[in-house]
């Protein structure tokens, strides 16, 4: 009996000061302006979800708590950025009603597109009793949680007391949450990956993450119906390996290096070493997300023969499923001492000793990717090439007399396709194109001249340590 009438004391106490915050908040005649703390950390915004009343005007109090963040609600012109252990105050006027998205505008690591929260706003004359959570806490006898419009109230019944929160978990399960947010993130959804076969997208390196590349390409054509099918369709062919890192500097600054060793006539185990920045993404008022990246090659393992590279990466979503990339690029001094040309100890025709290839290069690189499960996506790539080409110096015959009547550079835009997988923080992916080479000055042309219908297998692979 005692048991019982304790449960209706604490009840009634419950419903004295629920009925009092609802009088003591009772709108003027004019609204004042409502506070609501938001709390932004990787990848979550707490709360979730605001519910606030049509005209009311809102003072969102957003802190970071780890690293920068942003919050954009596009239909309220709100996209600011907020500094890590910083806190903004954003002002709004909520005069339309619906459902509105609440985003992370900058980049904040893998985690970074399922970071979303949601802003709803109800009629002016729309009670907030369907809204409201009431909650118990375990370890605490007499203890009740009550959450309401994005703000959370503990009421303790045995000594009646209220006191404001700004997340209603106990510590413990605080600090799990933020464990469990440092273990998922090698599994985090992410839509493309640095590279789609050779071009890159632009994809921020993670702060302080140590990235491995790996590329490795066959030579002998794809052709599974035919003779090559004894070769294991190209499997038992020469290959090319090639071996990268990178490392986040910063958020949106990184360091690259890449040897390839392939080697063949004017280009051989080359060096490259860049620089790249993430300058945008694809959230809150930017329509693309953007990088650059500039980088020097140099042969015989950077001592010789260099290659200055610049480049630009857009991306774009067409769906939520499909990746679209452009990455523009210039190469200068690709054809550099003229080595690619033909040397007089090569050739006695003067007609090919006088075949002028150009010194310069510029690439376009356009890319997909399109995700058909939540680890799997199709890749495809196209690099048309002007200036220099890399390729070969083939002769040109009269096709009546069979007279050779001059000679040309044979050369084919560089084209790639294949399929690649994630599995925590490796990601593997199986290519087919028509080149070897894999550095930026020469991924984008055919060093073999392989036609679209000839195409090798290979393979990249990734791996962030950190």
């Amino acid at each position: 009996m005692t048991d019982l009438r304790q449960l209706c004391a604490s009840i009634a106490a419950l419903l004295t000061l629920v009925v009092c915050a609802g009088v003591c908040n009772a709108a003027p005649a004019e609204p004042p302006q409502r506070e609501i703390k938001v709390i932004a950390r990787r990848f979550q915004f707490i709360p979730k979800t605001i519910t606030v009343k049509k005209g009311e005007r809102v003072r969102l109090s957003v802190t970071a708590e780890d690293v920068d963040h942003g919050i954009a609600i596009q239909e309220f012109g709100v996209d600011q950025i907020i500094k890590a252990n910083e806190t903004k105050v954003i002002e709004l006027n909520a005069d339309k009603e619906g459902r509105f998205g609440v985003i992370c505008s900058v980049f904040c690591g893998d985690g970074h597109p399922d970071m979303v929260g949601e802003l709803i706003v109800t009629a002016a004359d729309a009670g907030h009793a369907s809204d409201m959570k009431v909650s118990f806490d375990d370890s605490a006898p007499g203890v009740v949680i009550v959450e309401s419009n994005g703000q959370r109230l503990r009421i303790d019944t045995t000594t009646k007391s209220v006191a404001r929160v700004d997340d209603a978990r106990p510590p413990a399960k605080q600090a799990d949450t933020k464990k469990m947010a440092v273990r998922e993130s090698s599994t985090a959804y992410e839509p493309y990956e640095h590279h789609i076969v050779n071009v890159p997208t632009t994809k921020a390196v993670r702060k302080h993450s140590f990235n491995v590349h790996f590329t490795h390409r066959f030579l002998e054509p794809f052709h599974p119906i035919n003779d090559t099918a004894k070769d294991l369709f190209g499997l038992d062919s020469t290959s090319v390996s090639g071996l990268g890192f990178t490392f986040g500097i910063t958020d949106r600054l990184y360091a690259n290096v890449y040897r390839s060793p392939l080697c063949r006539k004017g280009v051989c185990k080359t060096v490259e070493v860049g620089l790249g920045y993430h300058w945008l993404d694809e959230a809150g008022r930017s329509p693309i997300s953007l990088s650059t990246y500039a980088s020097v090659e140099g042969d015989d393992n950077f001592q010789k023969t260099y290659t200055y590279n610049f480049q630009t990466m857009i991306g774009r979503s067409i769906t939520r499923y499909v990746n679209f990339f452009f990455s523009p690029a210039v190469h200068i001094n690709s054809n550099g001492q003229g080595r690619f040309n033909i040397h007089p100890d090569e050739s006695a025709d003067p007609r090919a000793l006088g075949l002028k290839l150009g010194q310069h290069t510029g690439s376009f690189g356009f890319g997909l990717n399109g995700r058909i499960r939540p680890t799997v996506s199709l890749l495809f790539e196209y690099t048309p090439r002007i200036g220099f080409k890399m390729g070969r110096i083939i002769p040109v015959e009269n096709k009546e007399t069979g007279e050779v009547i001059g000679f040309e550079n044979d050369s084919e835009a560089a084209l790639g396709f294949g399929v690649e997988k994630r599995i925590g923080r490796h990601v593997f992916s199986l290519t087919f194109s028509n080149t070897q080479a894999t550095t930026t000055a020469r991924y984008n042309s055919s060093s073999s001249a392989s036609p679209p219908s000839k195409f090798a297998i290979g393979f990249n692979l990734y791996r962030r340590l950190k």
